[in-house]
């Protein structure tokens, strides 16, 4: 390790680290170090966005809490900006950065499961399919996402929502602890009774405060099958069908959820083959809980129109969770808007529509999650994430494999985003903002925010952890008024 190599610094300036440096971060690691070159760093610089192409200085390869703090140390003594990886798949790709230390958590994905006391520990670097295999061993479940390859830290960190929030809350919402790394190097532990100020701003303000080594939830006992599926009709029954999902949402009870989908009919195998690559319109609904209910909650569900489909049915929980799985496999490029609705209004419906009607690629879709339910009778300023009314999620969902068609895609994306913005909410997901929407962190926790970035001054004071949707310091912020 002789050759020097120049790393971004916190200060806007050119660090030079050392074979000798690195040598002496390496011999204090259970994990390694890996430069350019080595095997091994282009799989840990490589995220599921493939529009991220950045080559890090240098990636610590970490193994457990000690390495973490190594990282972290390293950083601070040599004054480094740092990345933080964990399952590498935020839109904004804010995992890596080019010419800058990459701590890349990927390889902690232990998860320890206590059926007896209804809980589940989970490392940084496991993904949402290793957290729902160990924990459905027991019949249990975590409320986390909708896709088996997402990261359990990123979601839990921005507030973390699927098929199971409306009856059991949000990610956030049934986090009990977290082991963290701070900027000054210590290893705490924050809960509602310790640390409680950094407990809360854990929960849903992303990364900005230290690095989770480990993160401990309540689960519930669910069993291990659920009412789940999909309905899916002709796109030109789409403008009727819309409002009347809508009606469906606001009066569900909670342990049923339908979101709504619209884009070109994957291949299906269930789906005839001459509606393949033609728009449609596809609901997706689980219910946990007693089948007989479940099917008795979607019947107006699925009395709607004339479905070309409908699978819905008994299914394993852990394959409910991975159904969506292959629509969203790595490597593809991938640029996302979001807006939040109280309401679909008839001139959002309308853009919508519009919208289908232009796909730049059949990979393309327009997503609403509908939200509410046990996590709309939490308190907006109880954690950290503060969107806490009945609501939809839209995510404009754009994915292409080509880097010609780079202009169109984003710019169909920005198109609904501008065209639905009369009826939209003051709020946005944070784990849904592209790198191009870091000006949207108002939006993110609304009045939470000035709460966190007074709790960032105290653990994080000289902003080490600010490549992410970053939240600076009180007092950064006010210098740099």
């Amino acid at each position: 390790m002789s050759d020097i190599i120049e790393m971004n610094g916190l200060d806007g300036t050119r660090k030079k680290i050392t074979g000798a440096d690195r040598e002496a971060l390496a011999a204090a690691l259970r994990g390694e170090t890996l430069i350019e070159g080595d095997a091994g760093y282009d799989a840990a610089r490589s995220i599921w966005n493939g529009m991220i192409d950045r080559k890090p200085g240098l990636v610590v390869h970490a193994m457990g809490a000690s390495d973490i703090q190594s990282a972290v140390a390293f950083a601070k003594e040599k004054g480094l900006r740092m990345a933080v990886r964990s399952g590498g798949h935020q839109i904004a790709g804010l995992a890596v950065e080019e010419g800058s230390l990459m701590l890349d958590l990927s390889g902690m994905r232990s998860v320890h499961v206590d059926p007896e006391a209804g809980t589940v520990r989970a490392e940084p670097g496991a993904t949402l399919g290793d957290v729902d295999r160990e924990s459905q061993v027991h019949g249990l479940a975590v409320p986390v996402g909708v896709n088996s390859t997402t990261g359990i830290a990123g979601l839990t960190l921005g507030g973390g929502f699927g098929w199971i929030t409306r009856k059991y809350g949000m990610t956030v919402d049934n986090l009990l602890s977290a082991d963290v790394v701070l900027a000054d190097g210590r290893c705490i532990r924050a809960s509602k009774t310790e640390h409680p100020d950094l407990f809360w701003a854990l929960c849903g303000g992303g990364g900005n405060f230290g690095v989770v080594s480990s993160f401990e939830f309540q689960a519930h006992a669910i069993g291990t099958e659920v009412l789940s599926g999909l309905v899916i009709h002709p796109f030109a029954e789409a403008a009727t069908l819309l409002p009347k999902f809508q009606e469906i949402c606001d009066k569900a009870p909670d342990e049923l959820t339908v979101w709504s989908v619209l884009r070109k009919a994957p291949p299906l195998p269930f789906l005839p083959e001459d509606w393949h690559g033609r728009e449609v319109l596809i609901f997706a609904a689980c219910y946990v809980g007693d089948m007989a209910k479940g099917e008795e909650a979607m019947r107006d569900l699925r009395a709607l129109g004339t479905p070309i489909v409908d699978v819905i049915g008994p299914h394993p929980f852990t394959g409910w969770q991975a159904a969506f799985d292959p629509l969203l496999t790595p490597g593809a490029r991938n640029y996302w808007k979001s807006r939040d609705f109280l309401k679909l209004g008839r001139g959002t419906i309308e853009a919508i529509l519009g919208a289908v009607e232009e796909l730049p690629d059949p990979q393309c879709e327009i997503f609403i999650a509908h939200v509410g339910g046990a996590m709309a009778r939490v308190p907006s300023d109880a954690t950290a994430y503060p969107q806490r009314d009945s609501h939809f999620t839209m995510n404009v969902h754009t994915r292409w494999d080509d880097p010609a068609k780079d202009a169109d895609c984003i710019g169909w994306a920005r198109d609904l985003f501008d065209a639905t913005a009369a009826d939209a909410a003051p709020s946005v997901y944070v784990n849904f903002l592209p790198a191009d929407d870091a000006g949207r962190l108002a939006e993110a926790y609304g009045g939470n925010l000035n709460r966190l970035q007074e709790i960032k001054a105290r653990y994080d004071p000289t902003n080490l952890f600010r490549v992410n949707h970053n939240i600076q310091p009180q007092q950064v912020r006010q210098a740099a008024q």
